[in-house]
């Protein structure tokens, strides 16, 4: 979902992955999907939208996921982002003269300095959730995060699932008691603040860790709302300390390796 949702960043027009047997099992016995003799044909002729196994690309990409650290964005699209470890570049660094243009507009309007490190930015409201970012395990990873903590002073935290199907499984499973537990808001299934959806918006000019899928100026609601996007896991990290942290970190505090 999330990098279908997030190709046309690449460049793409569109992205597609070939359903496999995890989606097959996914799919199978749920309302509306096919039954009996009608799921078998159907499993046939998904099977067929794979790729063909000689079939050539323009290019191929390969990234080991497990080897990613986070990113978080600095400006007002997807792609102006940075790994956590770095910092806001300067729009000089662009070698493309739309490119340094896009850059200066989007730190004029985020309000931040070249040279910034992400890690110090804090935030005033946190969303947690998008049709992209909202789903069942997403959900599981936010809670891993807020489990026994409180949110910061100060700041909102809005939990939105994805779907009325994920609310009520997250809900079988507890989620939204860790959710409430901490000091957030468990809300029912939608677009929420992803796209300032009824009274879900940011205000004036407070900053937002948002695990949706677009930070676009004025995409929350206010015109000079700011939206850092990050992983569902970040964004939770970000509402407990009240400013943008490494998730990774709350794990070495857990099993008692120093910061």
């Amino acid at each position: 979902m999330t990098v279908c949702n997030m190709s046309i960043e690449a460049g793409a027009r569109a992205g597609l992955i070939a359903p496999d047997a995890t989606t097959f099992d996914y799919l199978h016995g749920r309302p509306h999907a096919p039954q009996g003799a009608d799921w078998d044909a159907a499993v046939d002729q998904w099977s067929a939208l794979a790729g063909d196994a000689d079939a050539e690309f323009d290019r191929v990409v390969r990234i080991d996921a497990a080897a990613l650290s986070p990113w978080v964005t600095w400006g007002t699209n997807p792609g102006q982002g940075v790994a956590l470890s770095g910092t806001v570049p300067e729009p000089a660094s662009f070698d493309d003269a739309a490119e340094r243009a896009a850059a200066q507009r989007a730190l004029d309007y985020m309000a931040l300095a070249p040279g910034t490190r992400l890690r110090d930015i804090a935030v005033d409201t946190v969303f947690i959730g998008s049709c992209t970012n909202g789903r069942l395990e997403d959900l599981r990873a936010a809670a891993e995060v807020m489990q026994g903590r409180r949110v910061a002073d100060g700041v909102r935290v809005l939990v939105v699932p994805g779907s009325v199907a994920v609310r009520a499984e997250a809900e079988e499973e507890g989620l939204h008691e860790v959710f409430a537990a901490a000091g957030a808001e468990w809300r029912g299934a939608g677009c929420s603040m992803c796209l300032a959806m009824n009274p879900d918006r940011l205000e004036g000019d407070q900053i937002c860790a948002s695990s949706s899928n677009r930070n676009f100026k004025g995409r929350q609601g206010s015109p000079t709302g700011r939206t850092l996007l990050m992983s569902p896991a970040m964004v939770a990290a970000a509402a407990v300390a009240g400013e943008v942290v490494d998730v990774r970190e709350f794990a070495a505090a857990e099993a008692g390796v120093g910061r």
